[in-house]
């Protein structure tokens, strides 16, 4: 594995190192030892997957707040997918900031901490996303962005999207 900072403090891309033969490969997608050595502890409680049938869909963005905050490791392992992470955390030199980043089937993964929020668009019908959390889901601690507020600007690179109700109905960011 490659530990990548990016722009944004604390999210970090992982890009995995498969180990190919005739037969396929092998790849580790998560030793905490490695983990450990970036100073990333991320003590996984939690692992969901989500399949989105349609091209476009946008699952989030979401987060959950104190006293229940998750940092998420995040994996597509089938298609890709448009990743956003959004820097929430008022004392970080990059709040307010968002990261977008493709991510293609097992080749890279982002770890998103604490106070960030996260969401994604699919790129291709049928995919799927795998991610780990270090917190068990919370409803009455989640909270969200609405995939187009304003004040964030994100560029999704599909025109249309598919959102649900909920992930529509998030109320404009407030500083």
């Amino acid at each position: 594995m490659i530990f990548t900072k990016s722009k944004i403090d604390g999210v970090i891309i992982v890009t995995l190192k498969p180990k190919t033969d005739e037969r396929g490969y092998f790849q580790r997608i998560y030793d905490a030892a490695e983990f450990k050595k970036q100073e990333i502890s991320l003590g996984i409680v939690q692992i969901n997957q989500s399949m989105s049938v349609s091209k476009g869909t946008i699952r989030g963005l979401h987060m959950q707040k104190s006293p229940k905050p998750e940092d998420k490791l995040i994996q597509c392992i089938k298609g890709s997918i448009f990743d956003v992470v959004i820097d929430l955390r008022s004392r970080s030199k990059t709040y307010g900031q968002w990261l977008g980043k493709v991510l293609e089937a097992n080749k890279e993964m982002i770890f998103v901490p604490k106070g960030c929020a996260h969401g994604f668009q699919a790129l291709e019908n049928n995919t799927i996303v795998q991610y780990s959390t270090s917190e068990y889901y919370s409803p009455e601690y989640e909270t969200g962005i609405r995939w187009n507020d304003p004040f964030f600007g994100i560029e999704w690179p599909l025109k249309k999207a598919i959102v649900s109700e909920k992930d529509s109905s998030w109320s404009d960011f407030v500083t």
